[in-house]
């Protein structure tokens, strides 16, 4: 789950002020109002941002705003910036005055562990760094880390023991460590749209691998979002229908340790496996944080202890693509094609 060698993320934020249509990308008619349109780097990949507003002046402003927001944020989230929050935490096992944000995401990160029975847990990042090792070792045995390795690692995996505050965080032990990949995309698209909403923005489809949609498109309809196994394959599976909703999804074929393709990178922090559940797993929530958690632990799952976690979660929708090829439905009625 390493960010430097997990598949990117391409970010894309289309966006429009109240009585403005949205812009779509290059190629399509000009509308009364240019659009302001910013390309460069967030998340570690590319990112487009498309903003129609009336006032030229505030939109740049707005555009500015909130890819300085996206990069402070990645300051405290990501694992490959070497002064982030997360990097000195996991080099040092304590934190003292974190950022808030970071104590916040842990704490809904405690509630999707708790939930989930331990299959969300951030806390897996040693047994990640085992597996990233031992295939990028000459020679390395293509049927994976020895027991005896996943038994030395395996203690390691204790989001339980970990203690955070607004004055300190500790990992229990030497050698712990926490990652954020499976929460912080969601997080940090949540943050984006609380800020677009708050500058007036009442429609917009803000991407970040997980999608958020503020409203509904221009001419009322519903965002149309692609659900494939993979975030570049070009004609996806399914399409669902959102507005005002999240939608995340994880599949072990977006990246694999190993050459042939055996061990992918959703990972089971309680038994150290990599052996797929499912080929897809969608989660649609009111919020990109919740989809995004979910479609993790979701994909480590059996579809009964789905079903107790849905009976309680009741606006989150889930589809699942088995690996024999059937789907599966559970949760809130979503409008899925």
């Amino acid at each position: 789950m390493a960010e430097p060698i997990t598949r990117r993320r391409a970010m894309t934020i289309m966006a429009a002020a109240a009585g403005l249509p949205l812009i779509p990308f290059a190629g399509a008619a000009l509308a009364a109002v240019e659009p302001v349109v910013w390309r460069g780097q967030a998340l570690g990949a590319p990112a487009t941002l498309i903003l129609n507003h009336p006032d030229r002046a505030q939109a740049e402003r707005l555009v500015a705003r909130v890819v300085s927001e996206v990069d402070r944020l990645e300051s405290v989230f990501s694992l490959y910036r070497k002064n982030s929050a997360l990097t000195e935490l996991n080099l040092k096992g304590a934190l003292a005055a974190p950022p808030g944000e970071l104590v916040a995401l842990l704490a809904t990160c405690h509630e999707a562990w708790k939930t989930s029975g331990g299959a969300f847990d951030p806390s897996v990042q040693p047994l990640w760094s085992l597996y990233a090792r031992h295939f990028s070792t000459p020679g390395s045995d293509p049927a994976g880390p020895s027991r005896q390795q996943l038994d030395e690692t395996l203690p390691l995996v204790d989001f339980a023991g970990v203690r955070f505050n607004s004055d300190r965080i500790a990992l229990p032990r030497p050698g712990m460590a926490l990652t954020l990949n499976g929460i912080a995309q969601g997080y940090i698209t949540d943050r984006v749209v609380a800020l677009l909403r708050g500058e007036g923005i009442t429609s917009s489809l803000v991407s970040m691998g997980e999608s958020r949609a503020i409203g509904a498109k221009a001419d009322g309809s519903p965002w149309r979002i692609g659900l494939g196994e993979t975030e570049d394959e070009a004609t996806p599976d399914t399409v669902a229908a959102i507005i005002d909703r999240a939608v995340a999804t994880s599949s072990a074929s977006g990246f694999h340790f190993d050459t042939a393709a055996r061990f992918g990178h959703i990972l089971d922090p309680r038994l150290g496996s990599t052996a797929p559940k499912y080929r897809r797993m969608t989660v649609i929530a009111p919020d990109a944080t919740t989809a995004d958690a979910y479609s993790t632990a979701f994909s480590l799952l059996e579809p009964d202890a789905i079903r107790a976690i849905l009976d309680v979660e009741r606006e989150i929708s889930v589809e699942l693509a088995m690996v024999s090829g059937d789907r599966l439905r559970l949760g809130r009625p979503v409008d899925i094609r």
